[in-house]
């Protein structure tokens, strides 16, 4: 069984911040431990806008110590290129074949003018396991977000 780790990155970052962004995740997961034991992990950044953290718990399970050097990792992150990682109030959502990233209290506005609808897809970050990950994409009717929509009576 592997766990999963999504943060949502709040802006845009430059080809140079992303691949920076990748080598510091990459070498992370290279050194990340539980317990003086190497954990089997994965780093990928999706779409330019999602962060990804993958463990493989059959391996070596990730423990309360290592869960908190990855929350260190990512409060570093944070500050080194400007950016809240750690926000669960910001939604990704597809728009084509992007990732746009907003604050959750501008749904509503986005819906009253038609940038998105009752079925844009949301990215589910509230992930626990990698298997989750296959279908992460949910319609906004089907999200926590459905509380903006305009209810007929």
């Amino acid at each position: 069984m592997s766990r999963a780790w999504v943060y949502i990155i709040s802006k845009k970052l430059s080809a140079q911040e992303l691949n920076a962004l990748k080598e510091a995740g990459n070498a992370f997961v290279t050194s990340w431990t539980a317990h003086e034991q190497q954990l089997t992990a994965g780093f990928e950044i999706f779409k330019d806008r999602i962060i990804v953290v993958k463990v493989n718990e059959e391996v070596t399970g990730a423990s309360g110590c290592s869960i908190d050097k990855l929350t260190r990792f990512i409060k570093d992150a944070e500050k080194q290129f400007n950016i809240e990682l750690l926000n669960r109030l910001l939604v990704a959502y597809k728009n084509d074949n992007e990732v746009e990233v907003v604050h959750s209290s501008k749904i509503k506005e986005l819906l009253s003018e038609n940038k998105i609808t009752e079925n844009t897809s949301v990215y589910n970050t509230s992930i626990l396991m990698q298997n989750e990950l296959n279908d992460w994409e949910q319609p906004l009717k089907e999200t926590w977000l459905n509380k903006y929509l305009v209810k007929s009576i």
